[in-house]
C-alpha cells in the first residue's frame, strides 16, 4: 500500500509551479488531492487531469485565500467531495521585489493578506476536520523569512510571520495535528538566466533547487513521524549558511 493511501490532501495555489509538484507528489503516494487556484483555471483543469491519471480522486476549487468566505467554502467542498480531510499544504503565496522605502501600505497589506493571513484562514477553516483525522499541516515559507533581503522587505516579513504562525499553531493544535514549515531558497524549474546562475554559484551545493526538492521536503513531514512538529526546514542547498 502507498504511504498516503486513503488520505485526502488540500493544496492551495497548486494549479502550476511548485504547488503542482506538491500535489503530484501527494497523489503518487496515494492521497486523493483537492487543489485550489485563483485565476489559473486552465492550468488547474490540466493538473487535476494529471492527478487523476495517477489513480487517485482529484478536484479543483477556485479560491482566493484572502477571502474568508471562499476559504470556508473551499474546505467544506473538499470535505464533501472526498469524505474528510487529513493533510493541508498552505502553498499559495505572493512575491514581489521593491525597495523598502518605496513599498506602499497597499503593497504591504497585500503581501500579508496572501502569505500570512491566507494560511491562518485556511488552517482555521480546516482545523476541526484535521483534528478529527489527527492530520498534518505543512506551510510553505521561504529562506527570505529567515534572512533579510533589502529589496523584499514586505515579502521577508510576511514569511517570517508565517514561520512564527507555524510554531504557534504547532503548540495550539497539538497533540492531534502536526504543523511544520518548508522554507525554500532559490527554486527554478528549468529556467535559465544570469541571476539564477549567480545564485547557483553562491550555493554550497552548486545548483539551484527544483520543485521536486521542495516536494520531497513536504513529503518528509507528511509521511514521517507525527511526533515531529513546529519545525522549519530550509530547502536551499546551503545558500542561507
Amino acid at each position: 500500500m502507498k504511504s498516503l493511501q486513503g488520505k485526502t490532501a488540500l493544496v492551495t495555489g497548486a494549479a502550476r509551479r511548485i504547488g503542482r509538484s506538491l500535489a503530484l507528489a501527494l497523489a503518487k503516494a496515494g492521497a486523493d488531492v483537492v487543489i485550489t487556484y485563483r485565476d489559473s483555471e486552465a492550468d488547474a483543469v490540466a493538473t487535476v487531469a494529471e492527478l487523476k491519471a495517477l489513480g487517485v480522486r482529484a478536484a479543483a476549487e477556485r479560491c482566493d485565500v484572502r477571502n474568508p468566505e471562499q476559504v470556508e467554502a473551499a474546505v467544506q467542498n473538499a470535505v464533501a467531495a472526498m469524505g474528510g480531510l487529513d493533510l493541508l499544504v498552505n502553498n499559495a503565496g505572493r512575491f514581489e521585489t521593491a525597495s523598502l522605502d518605496q513599498i506602499s501600505v497597499g503593497q504591504w497589506d497585500a503581501m500579508f493578506e496572501t502569505n500570512t493571513r491566507g494560511p491562518f484562514l485556511m488552517a482555521k477553516a480546516a482545523h476541526a476536520h484535521l483534528k478529527a483525522a489527527k492530520g498534518r499541516i505543512v506551510n510553505i515559507g521561504s529562506l527570505g523569512g529567515l534572512h533579510p533581503w533589502p529589496t523584499h522587505g514586505h515579502y521577508c516579513t510576511s514569511k517570517a510571520a508565517l514561520h512564527m504562525l507555524t510554531q504557534t499553531m504547532s503548540k495550539a493544535f497539538a497533540p492531534e495535528i502536526s504543523v511544520n514549515c518548508v522554507a525554500p531558497g532559490m527554486i527554478v524549474n528549468g529556467e535559465v538566466s544570469a541571476d539564477y546562475e549567480h545564485f547557483a554559484a553562491k550555493t554550497p551545493m552548486k545548483r539551484n533547487g527544483t520543485p521536486a526538492d521542495v516536494a520531497a521536503a513536504v513529503m518528509f513531514f507528511m509521511e514521517g513521524p507525527h511526533f515531529i512538529t513546529g519545525q522549519i526546514l530550509s530547502v536551499d542547498g546551503g545558500l542561507g549558511l
